[in-house]
């Protein structure tokens, strides 16, 4: 580079070309001019271009790199996405072969289980001792007679099965029947022990009731009654005026009477319905007639309380056949109650024990 230089204040005549090249130096920079730049400052700039121009080729070259790996890593991503697919395909078709194969599993578990509880069963059947044979036909015998005695009203069948029980066991001779045999004992003397109503006495005692419901008097009918009675315990006077002032009397208080009133519906009743009531009277006592013959005490029982209720409403209840026919009712109720068979509960639950071989 070359530097000019202000021209000086004095004028200086030039020198010759020669002496310029060698006596020429450079100037000194004037004070306020721009500084020269160094060769140094210019490698330094040229050096920092070209590392920076590395720089910018290794990192072109690394993004290039990185492009490269991510393009392998998508392709490498579509083909396990792909491949996953296709596993998740083979995985839902594979669950659905096990689901199938685990269903026909359960269904031929279920039957063999099915085929082995029946051939348990049969086992067991074919291996049942003489013992247990012998229970099962003891208790058979049992529930037939009890249920003859409750169609006939009688505790022997009951207590011949039961003896005849006793008897087999007895020869059997086994310890662990022994259990049996005692509650069979006490069912024995608690059948003994049970009183139960004579029922064909209850179906006389009702048929004689049927009989008398005819001339039982209705409530309404005191008055009446009572005058008759009084006509007829009265002298018969000679003189026909004194037998019609009787008459007339006798009329007279019969139209105005003044009696105590417990049963207002018994008053009330009119003439004609009276047939009506002894016909109810002998419906409910022949309905209690049949449910004995059926075995049906309870309601045998109802249809007896209901005739004595109706009895004791509607009927005078100063009549000797009246309370001869409460009476009767009474018995009935009272006997009702002891129809019941005594239960033999304990000796068919011993029996159910011994025969489930426990």
């Amino acid at each position: 580079m070359t530097a000019t230089a202000e021209p000086a204040s004095d004028p200086v005549p030039p020198a010759p070309a020669a002496a310029l090249d060698i006596v020429a130096a450079p100037a000194a920079p004037l004070p306020h001019g721009p500084r020269p730049v160094s060769r140094l400052a210019l490698s330094a700039a040229l050096v920092l271009a070209v590392l920076a121009l590395a720089a910018s080729v290794l990192l072109w070259q690394k993004l290039s790199t990185i492009q490269e790996q991510l393009a392998r890593q998508s392709a490498d991503s579509g083909a396990n996405a792909i491949e996953a697919r296709a596993l998740a395909k083979q995985a839902q078709e594979l669950a659905r072969e096990t689901a199938a194969r685990q269903a026909v599993i359960e269904s031929r578990v279920t039957e063999v289980a099915l085929q082995r509880s029946q051939i348990e069963e049969l086992m067991q059947s074919l291996s049942r001792s003489r013992d247990e044979n012998l229970v099962v036909d003891i208790e058979s015998a049992v529930r037939l007679a009890q249920q003859q005695a409750q169609l006939t009203l009688s505790v022997e069948p009951m207590l011949a099965a039961l003896r005849t029980a006793d008897q087999r066991l007895a020869r059997a001779a086994q310890p662990r029947l022994a259990r049996v045999r005692a509650a069979i004992a006490r069912d024995i003397e608690r059948v003994k022990a049970a009183s139960i109503a004579d029922v064909p006495g209850l179906l006389l005692k009702l048929d004689e009731l049927v009989r008398q419901v005819d001339d039982l008097p209705v409530a309404n009918a005191v008055a009446s009654s009572a005058a008759g009675m009084r006509r007829d315990a009265a002298p018969v006077p000679d003189q026909w005026w004194q037998r019609a002032l009787g008459v007339l009397r006798e009329e007279a208080r019969s139209l105005v009477r003044v009696s105590r009133i417990d049963q207002p519906e018994a008053v009330l009743l009119a003439p004609e319905q009276a047939f009506f009531l002894r016909e109810n009277l002998k419906l409910k006592l022949l309905n209690a007639r049949l449910g004995l013959l059926a075995r049906q005490t309870a309601s045998a029982r109802a249809d007896v309380a209901g005739a004595a209720a109706a009895l004791n409403r509607y009927f005078d209840p100063a009549s000797r056949k009246t309370q001869a026919a409460a009476t009767l009712l009474q018995q009935l109720q009272a006997q009702l109650r002891s129809v019941e068979l005594p239960p033999i509960d304990e000796t068919l639950a011993v029996l159910a024990t011994a025969a489930a071989g426990r």
